[in-house]
């Protein structure tokens, strides 16, 4: 039976505190892009938070498996981890902030599509088809829809980085299929994170050091945007994802998600200036309305049913 309860005033102030960290991650990535790549500071965050999280299985008195099929996967999910970022960290050279934080947050899409091959009782609904539709059409509308002002070389520049965001958010959406039907979903969250961060870490560094970006240059606006990565994001955050996933109604969590897009859009603008056309700000409409369709469908069921099974005869 399932125990997990509906949204409390507790949680819903743990999920915007969440989404407002979430929303804020690309913006700083960004911000101090200048110091260091965008793939260098996501590698050296996932590393420093890979030791926190360590440490915290330590202190629980956990042990991680470094060998055998659960250390298999763990590695798996860590590469995908890392190719989410990679493709994050290279589609903020190209377009803005608000851009890749709408793109990348179409993995909960990606990921419906994935469960609904995979696990039976994951199939899609008629509504949550509806809102992979609308997503898509949303999609093509900010993509496509620049506007005549835009030329035409900044034009392609953004369509690339718009193109790598949507595909880090499908190598998230993989992750989360990744781990709902492998052995990882038998396994304490903190030690799935570990996997994920340790592995990035070290395939992040790699990366950026092959492609030439390991430059870094040491400045205060720089360590305080790795540690607040770190510490607070990858560490914190997650954390606290995965606490209220334990605690909390999944489907519920996911629809009260919908809120990091949104402001990570406002940020974009608000802080560094970005601008916004009017065609993006349809698509993006049409994806966040899409995405809120499949997340939402699941808890409008279960309440439906709940509904029904009260109902006097």
């Amino acid at each position: 039976m399932d125990d997990r309860k509906p949204l409390d005033a507790q949680a819903v102030a743990l999920m915007v505190l969440a989404c407002a960290i979430w929303a804020v991650q690309p913006i700083t990535l960004k911000a101090t892009a200048d110091y260091a790549a965008p793939v260098m500071q996501i590698g050296l965050r996932s590393l420093l938070a890979a030791v926190c999280v360590y440490a915290l299985i330590r202190f629980r008195g956990g042990r991680v498996v470094l060998v055998g099929r659960v250390a298999l996967a763990g590695a798996f999910a860590g590469l995908l981890f890392s190719g989410e970022f990679i493709l994050v960290g290279e589609s903020l050279k190209f377009t803005s902030a608000s851009h890749v934080v709408v793109f990348m947050y179409t993995a909960p899409i990606f990921a419906a599509l994935g469960l609904h091959w995979k696990i039976p009782s994951e199939r899609l609904a008629a509504m949550q088809w509806a809102g992979i539709g609308l997503a898509a059409f949303g999609i093509g509308v900010a993509f496509l829809g620049r506007g005549e002002s835009v030329p035409g070389a900044d034009m392609s520049r953004r369509l690339m980085g718009d193109a790598l965001a949507l595909a880090a958010g499908l190598c998230w959406g993989m992750t989360t299929v990744l781990i709902r039907t492998t052995v990882l979903a038998r396994v304490p969250a903190a030690h799935t994170l570990f996997y994920q961060l340790a592995v990035a870490g070290i395939a992040l560094t790699m990366a950026a050091a092959a492609s030439g970006q390991a430059a870094v240059h040491l400045a205060w606006p720089l360590v305080g945007n790795i540690a607040f990565q770190a510490l607070v994001v990858s560490f914190f955050s997650f954390l606290v994802w995965f606490w209220l996933l334990t605690k909390y109604k999944a489907s519920q969590l996911g629809v009260f998600s919908f809120m990091t897009p949104m402001m990570g859009v406002v940020l974009g603008v608000v802080l560094l200036g970005e601008p916004l056309t009017q065609e993006f700000m349809l698509g993006a409409a049409g994806v966040l309305c899409g995405i809120m369709m499949v997340t939402a469908c699941p808890w409008l069921r279960q309440k439906a049913g709940r509904s029904a099974a009260t109902r006097p005869a």
